[in-house]
């Protein structure tokens, strides 16, 4: 199954992809940025596995998807939905652009919006949050263009190269995403 952006396509993750992955959660510069305290070939291996299983359960308990750059098919980063609790339509975004050249040139901003689509619009959630580093501005920016909105701070509730950062909350409604989309539609003539 892939779902089409405007930059980007997702689609499942592929074992033999293991080692790319690992290789972004390893990368300092990425590192900076995320919650993943220690990473290694073998706990890559065990992640996906788990991974797998989630996406397996009926209903799933996560919806996990590789970021391709659609004009080449390369892989760019990964994104999901998590915790999925189906009794409350609730689910917590996450996003990964692990290939730093894609920083900054609309692709995360691109994959998120078409990962809101998939969990609005496909599987009829009604809420989706996400956590982020404080400081993490530039993925702020981009979580604020798609249509999130802050709800508050999680005081010191992450130890990242032995600093406590704050964790940022921020979510966005089934309503909140549509109306976005009918706006948009409606600027577009269609």
């Amino acid at each position: 199954m892939h779902y089409e952006g405007t930059l980007v396509r997702l689609r499942p993750p592929e074992r033999a992809e293991i080692p790319l992955y690992h290789r972004w959660m390893i990368n300092p510069e990425l590192r900076f940025y995320i919650t993943v305290r220690y990473n290694s070939l073998a706990l890559e291996e065990k992640w996906f596995e788990q991974m797998l299983e989630d996406t397996r359960r009926t209903p799933p308990a996560d919806l996990l998807f590789v970021i391709e750059e659609r004009a080449s098919a390369t892989p760019i980063g990964m994104t999901g939905l998590h915790r999925i609790k189906w009794v409350d339509r609730s689910a917590e975004f996450g996003i990964v652009i692990g290939e730093t050249s894609y920083w900054s040139r609309g692709y995360g901003t691109d994959a998120a919006r078409t990962i809101l689509e998939i969990g609005f619009m496909w599987y009829g959630l009604h809420r989706i949050y996400l956590r982020v580093v404080e400081d993490n501005l530039r993925a702020i920016r981009s979580y604020e263009r798609v249509g999130f909105k802050a709800e508050g701070i999680e005081r010191e509730a992450a130890l990242i190269n032995g600093e406590y950062k704050n964790l940022l909350t921020m979510s966005i409604l089934e309503q909140e995403f549509k109306a976005r989309l009918q706006d948009k539609e409606e600027k577009n003539g269609l």
